[in-house]
């Protein structure tokens, strides 16, 4: 098929962007920001291998390029932009948007990292999830320096450590001032993970307040849009800490009458602290504790009772509660005619081949008025609205070229295939550096996944049978060559080493996981614009 023909282009478009817009919930339409984000943290001594774990769906409007931004070393007295505007950029060599917000002193060398719209894993094997809870309205000051972005790409570039990078983005905050809304991030090493939430101080001080909460390393988090931390005791340094003012701003706005057990999420968002992505990954985790779904508050963390594998933590990315009591498809049903055994015509019921997890409320009701009462919805892990995602490994028992190691996809977790990149990698192919936001374009990667995963939920029935057999082959081919694109990975660093003990720097090691990660990414993006095309043939007559 010739891709570059105008008017394919202009029907594709077209349609293309009526499944985003017709597919997309009313509730997400008007409230992305409460429901935009997952992440899923593991402890080291909860996963199989001892990988400590940290996560990020992406769920929002937001731009799909992505680079790695090399390490830097800076002269003396220089001063570092801190920029609001990233999300929304076009490419990696675009800034329309951005806006220099102001300045803070520059240190003399920074590590390269991983640049996605939240910036995600630095070379030192740091790494960053991220969710939007929102919090309190009237804590929200505009007049501070720092977006949650920004905190996080200046961590990265900084520090080796969660505690170092909770620290430092807390002393960023008392000195410049956080100007976003409620967030929550996931800060992991190959040691530990950390929980963070951070709002502002209100409209009277430019400053901020925070709580972060170590995940014990036998245990599993999840963070879901929504304040988690409770209690704290902050004479416990090794699992809680927060800023100098928590309490006191807490009482001083009237969140908190100083009596009663502090809360954070109590105080400071005031909403239950949790919802169904929570209840759902830790009562599959630990369905002895027999979670009540009613209850008031879950535990922060539960211990997991079968070690939890890589694999599985992928899984639950593509979750949307099919087959359980939440599953949106299992009241979507059409009249068919059949005949029984006596060849007599009969009508019976079955669930439409068109039905798919993410249809619009005025579809559901359109394909069978489904009566008010069985519509509650419940928002899963695998959304329609994601931009990427990520799961990222780190391991202490490899260096950290090779122990950084993130399975990265675009656009639906459920549709789309995980791509290891490691955090020795040197640069990404062209196509990821072009965002496909605002336009459909061969040239970013982000469209091959969109497209043939929208075309596949026309009839979703079918699609599903066609799209996941591959994401399930790509992921199995990662899985089964990983162990010896690692092993070789650690030959040639020793190679590497050995050469730079003789004079002759090289980066043996660095270029070969480059090269494997650039090629399965090539081939999952050749791949996804092929189903594509099979797709569109397909359910040519279906739209």
């Amino acid at each position: 098929m010739k891709r570059n023909n105008f008017k394919q282009k202009g029907v594709l478009i077209f349609l293309i962007s009526t499944f985003l817009i017709y597919n997309l919930p009313a509730q997400e339409e008007n409230n992305l920001l409460k429901e935009s984000c997952t992440s899923i943290m593991v402890g080291k001594d909860a996963s199989t291998d001892g990988s400590v774990m940290t996560s990020h769906t992406c769920d929002a409007y937001y731009r799909t390029w992505l680079e790695f931004v090399p390490a830097k070393e800076y002269e003396s007295g220089t001063k570092h932009p801190v920029n609001w505007g990233t999300m929304h950029t076009s490419s990696a060599w675009s800034d329309e948007n951005v806006e220099k917000k102001g300045e803070i002193p520059e240190v003399e060398k920074t590590y390269a990292y991983l640049n996605t719209a939240y910036p995600c894993l630095n070379e030192k094997q740091l790494a960053i999830g991220e969710t939007t809870f929102g919090g309190r309205r009237e804590l929200r000051n505009k007049e501070g320096l720092f977006l949650i972005e920004e905190l996080e790409r200046v961590a990265l570039q900084r520090c080796t450590t969660a505690r170092e990078a909770i620290k430092l983005m807390g002393k960023l905050i008392k000195d410049y001032g956080y100007a976003d809304g409620g967030e929550c991030i996931t800060i992991a090493d190959p040691n530990e993970v950390w929980h963070m939430e951070i709002l502002g101080e209100g409209s009277e001080n430019i400053g901020g307040v925070w709580a972060a909460q170590r995940i014990p390393d036998d245990h599993v988090g999840i963070a879901a849009n929504i304040c988690r931390i409770g209690e704290m005791d902050l004479k416990n340094p090794d699992y809680y800490m927060a800023s100098e003012n928590v309490f006191d701003v807490a009482k001083e706005l009237g969140f908190w009458d100083g009596e009663k057990p502090f809360k954070f999420w109590e105080a400071y968002s005031g909403r239950k602290p949790f919802s169904s992505r929570e209840y759902f990954v830790f009562n599959n985790l630990a369905p002895s504790l027999n979670l009540d779904y009613e209850a008031k508050e879950l535990p922060f963390s539960v211990k997991p009772e079968n070690k939890v594998d890589i694999r599985e933590i992928l899984k639950f990315f593509r979750t949307t509660y099919e087959g359980t009591e939440w599953d949106m498809t299992k009241n979507l049903k059409i009249a068919v005619k059949r005949k029984n055994e006596n060849d007599s015509v009969f009508t019976d019921t079955i669930i439409s081949p068109s039905a798919h997890p993410w249809m619009s409320w005025d579809k559901r009701q359109m394909l069978n008025a489904i009566k008010p009462d069985l519509v509650s919805r419940h928002r899963p892990i695998a959304v329609q609205y994601c931009a990427y995602s990520f799961v990222v490994q780190l391991r202490d028992w490899l260096p950290d070229e090779i122990g950084g190691r993130l399975w990265f996809g675009f656009d639906v977790p459920r549709e789309s295939p995980r791509i290891p990149i490691y955090a020795a990698n040197l640069n990404l192919p062209k196509s990821f550096y072009v965002c496909g936001q605002d336009h459909f374009s061969h040239e970013s990667a982000m469209w091959a996944f969109r497209r043939a995963n929208r075309l596949a939920t026309v009839k979703w029935g079918e699609g599903k049978k066609i799209i996941e057999p591959v994401v399930a082959e790509f992921e199995n081919k990662a899985f089964d060559e990983i162990d010896f694109i690692e092993n070789k990975a650690m030959e040639l660093l020793q190679k590497d080493k050995e050469n730079a003990a003789a004079g002759n720097e090289t980066m043996l090691c660095r270029e070969f996981l480059t090269k494997y990660s650039n090629n399965f990414a090539r081939a999952a993006v050749n791949r996804w614009w092929e189903l594509g095309d099979e797709l569109w043939v397909k359910f040519r007559w279906s739209f």
